[in-house]
Formats: C-alpha cells, sequence, structure tokens
C-alpha cells in the first residue's frame, strides 16, 4: 500500500462519523488547484508508516473511530484496494472512499462486493474541460459511467466540487449539475489557496469564490440534484 499521510482523527471527512482519513500517493489527474502535490507527483511517496503500523494503528483505535476515509492522490490506482477495504471492515470500521471516477470498473468491483459504506466522488468541471485534467488525453466517460453506477449502488454517496476559476463558473457548473441530475447530495466546496499543484497557473488571477458568489453558484446547481449545500 502506497501510504501517503494519515490523519488520526476527523469529524467532517466522513459524513456522520468518526474517522481517521488515509491518503494513497499517486494520481492520473493532473488538477493545477489540486492541494494534496506530494501525494500526485510521486507514485512512491510514503508517510513512513508501513501498512503493519497503519491496522495496528487501527487495532487501538477500535470503540474511538466509526470509519475510514481512504483518500488519496486516488485511491483505485492501488492494486492492493479491495484487500485494504475488506480487511478494514473486517476490523469494525466503516470504509468510505474519496475518488475522482476515472476507473468505473475499479469502484464498481468495490461496491459489488460491498466493501464500501460510502462514496464521496469529485466533479472537476463539465465534460469539454476534463482533458486539461487528464494531461490532454482521455475521455471523460469513465467519470459519467461512475456517476451512474454510484447513483444505482444504493450507498450513501455525494458529488463534489471545488469552485476554481476557469474550470468552474456559473455556465459551466450548470453543465456539471446536468451530469449528476437527480442525485442525492452535490456538495460545493470553495477553493482556498493553499499549497496547491501548480501555483503558476493561477498568477496573476483570482480563481476563489467569495461567500456570495458561492451562494450564487449553489442557486444554478441546486434545482438539478435533491440536496445541494457549500461545504467549508
Amino acid at each position: 500500500m502506497f501510504l501517503g499521510g494519515l490523519q488520526k482523527h476527523s469529524l467532517i471527512d466522513f459524513p456522520g462519523k468518526v474517522s481517521c482519513v488515509c491518503f494513497l500517493s499517486g494520481c492520473n489527474f493532473r488538477c493545477p488547484f489540486c492541494h494534496n502535490p506530494d501525494l500526485v507527483t510521486a507514485r512512491d511517496h510514503r508517510s513512513g508508516m508501513r501498512d503493519l503500523d497503519f491496522f495496528s494503528f487501527l487495532e487501538t483505535r477500535k470503540g474511538l473511530l466509526d470509519g475510514v476515509v481512504i483518500s488519496g492522490g486516488e485511491p483505485t490506482l492501488e492494486e492492493n484496494l479491495p484487500a485494504i477495504c475488506e480487511r478494514i471492515r473486517s476490523m469494525g470500521f466503516f470504509v468510505k472512499l474519496d475518488t475522482n471516477g476515472s476507473r468505473p470498473h475499479i469502484l464498481r468491483g468495490l461496491m459489488e462486493k460491498r466493501l464500501l459504506d460510502y462514496v464521496a466522488m469529485d466533479i472537476k468541471t463539465d465534460s469539454d474541460g476534463y482533458a486539461v485534467l487528464m494531461n490532454g488525453s482521455g475521455s471523460v466517460e469513465p467519470v459519467l459511467e461512475s456517476v451512474r453506477a454510484i447513483m444505482a449502488s444504493g450507498l450513501e454517496y455525494e458529488f463534489r466540487t471545488t469552485c476554481v476559476r476557469p474550470f468552474v463558473d456559473a455556465p459551466i457548473l450548470g453543465r456539471m449539475a446536468m451530469m449528476v441530475r437527480g442525485a442525492k447530495r452535490y456538495v460545493l466546496q470553495p477553493f482556498r489557496r493553499t499549497r496547491i499543484l501548480a501555483p503558476e497557473y493561477f498568477q496573476g488571477k483570482e480563481p476563489g469564490y467569495d461567500a456570495e458568489e458561492m451562494k450564487t453558484l449553489k442557486a444554478v446547481a441546486e434545482p438539478f440534484v435533491q440536496e445541494c449545500f457549500i461545504r467549508g
């Protein structure tokens, strides 16, 4: 397991549950606004914690944590992900997966084996904008396939979007909301200019939205889904 980091306690990453968050290294996207750049650029970036240490840590958290969030990077790149989820669940923890939705066959396999309790999938931009995030190659169809699979799964889930210019504006968000039309939950998150993958991409620009602008974006998306709210 390419464990790139561990947040030992979280009250916000797994809705309704106290969790830890393990971050797996490696990603097949290159989103310039990514706030986990070390996990993206180095597949072998490790936290220093061995797999054995991670599961030993979980043993000490039985009765204290409800669940484990598996994030990244993009965790579906991890070939041992099914076994990791299975072991976590065997220890009595719920499992939440964060994903960019680019590998629907992996996601579907995890859901069919009932190894997940919650899925959070990022919707980055509209269909035309994904090529930039995929290094100019690849199709958006796997992302749309993942959306359909998640909505049909019966699992608890959310779709979420970091609202950052030029990848998201009101017209683009309207098209994005159509991609997840009828979804239970769509979460909008404001962009925060912290340590990101490509700060030079935003040089001389203001990519973020203020609170009032976020409310305007929310008003665009909420007619298409059952619930839409701003987080953070």
